[in-house]
């Protein structure tokens, strides 16, 4: 039975990047040799980073305006940490937007830092919405916002302009939708939703924003030196980084972030008009900050759990519980995902109202 997997991650990927993901693990470049036993010095690697950090400059439209793609290790809990060390000055000021539990563990590392100014929150009403009136203060260091709450499923649908250097975790929705990129100073992205396997992250950066916070930085924690090492300051995580090449080879074969932007937003549309129409079941994010990545909802009545869980999982869906903090149930549809799998989804959910 096909699998329709909505995991939130780690995800569903294209099915050709874990077929040549195997081959490479067999036989790297008909090289004889496995890609997780190459030397990521080797020449055949080299290009594979170079290729993949190309590649997403290209993708987000941000060649030859001074960023620099980093494939870094740690995922994004790490980069809470990294961006207020490498961009919040001594004595200064960081600005946050608190719009999930992702954004709230980036606000708690900054703290270890400077002055930490919370803008906005919605965590009162668990996080059910995206703040919209919120000053950011003219000396902050910069802005970090979360684009996509993964887990209550919220989505940012737009961006506040400010003079400040602009920082946005989109570990859970990058290359999904067609934005301004070059809006962002930094932007920071955990691989494992829409670009690869979990083990590795994507730091894009504005390099003339670095060198200027006053503090002395530990060299693995500081930007300046994996820009100047090409990404390959220590040994990178080999694997996760190809597997993320061939995911954004597929991206631009199939027309890029504009083609699959519209691909989403059907996916998405298809979704939340089944949940508004079935009187079985309920959003729970605001309607205006409705995540295309990820739909949250439940059953009005929860005696229906057991039958409903019963049709979908028969359906072969997969992953489809949502988070402890919300319950119900989330639908994760990142780029990978096929509308096929919506349409199966849907019509479970109709088969259901059909039942009851």
């Amino acid at each position: 039975m096909k699998k329709h997997n909505y995991s939130a991650g780690p995800c569903i990927l294209p099915q050709e990047v874990f077929q040549q993901s195997a081959q490479a693990i067999l036989d790297f470049n008909h090289s004889g040799l496995s890609l997780l036993e190459i030397s990521h010095r080797s020449k055949d690697f080299v290009a594979v980073m170079d290729e993949a950090r190309a590649l997403v400059l290209e993708l987000l439209g941000l060649e030859g305006k001074g960023y620099q793609a980093l494939f870094l290790a740690g995922g994004a809990s790490l980069e809470f940490l990294m961006v207020p060390y490498n961009l919040m000055k001594i004595d200064g000021k960081a600005a946050y937007l608190d719009t999930g539990t992702w954004a709230n563990s980036a606000i708690k590392e900054a703290k270890h830092f400077g002055e930490t100014v919370v803008v906005g929150s919605s965590k009162s009403e668990n996080y059910n919405h995206i703040p919209k009136d919120y000053t950011i203060p003219s000396d902050a260091s910069y802005f970090h916002c979360t684009s996509n709450n993964t887990i209550f499923g919220t989505q940012m649908q737009s961006f506040p302009k400010t003079n400040v250097p602009l920082v946005c975790d989109m570990s859970s929705d990058i290359f999904s939708r067609v934005i301004d990129f070059s809006q962002f100073d930094l932007i920071y992205a955990g691989a494992q939703k829409n670009m690869g396997p979990a083990g590795t992250t994507l730091v894009v950066v504005k390099e003339e924003i670095l060198g200027k916070t006053g503090r002395s930085i530990p060299s693995m924690l500081d930007y300046q030196q994996h820009v100047a090492k090409e990404s390959m300051y220590n040994t990178p995580p080999v694997f996760p980084i190809y597997a993320s090449l061939l995911t954004l080879q597929w991206l631009k074969k199939l027309g890029g972030i504009a083609a699959i932007e519209k691909i989403n937003q059907a996916k998405a549309a298809l979704l939340y008009a089944e949940i508004d129409r079935n009187p079985l079941f309920k959003g729970t994010a605001a309607i205006d900050d409705r995540s295309h990545m990820n739909a949250t909802f439940l059953l009005v009545n929860e005696a229906h759990q057991e039958t409903f869980d019963a049709l979908w999982k028969a359906a072969g869906i997969s992953g489809l519980a949502g988070h402890r903090s919300v319950g119900g149930y989330r639908a994760s549809m990142y780029n990978a995902l096929p509308l096929e799998s919506v349409e199966v989804l849907v019509a479970v959910m109709q088969d259901l109202e059909n039942k009851i």
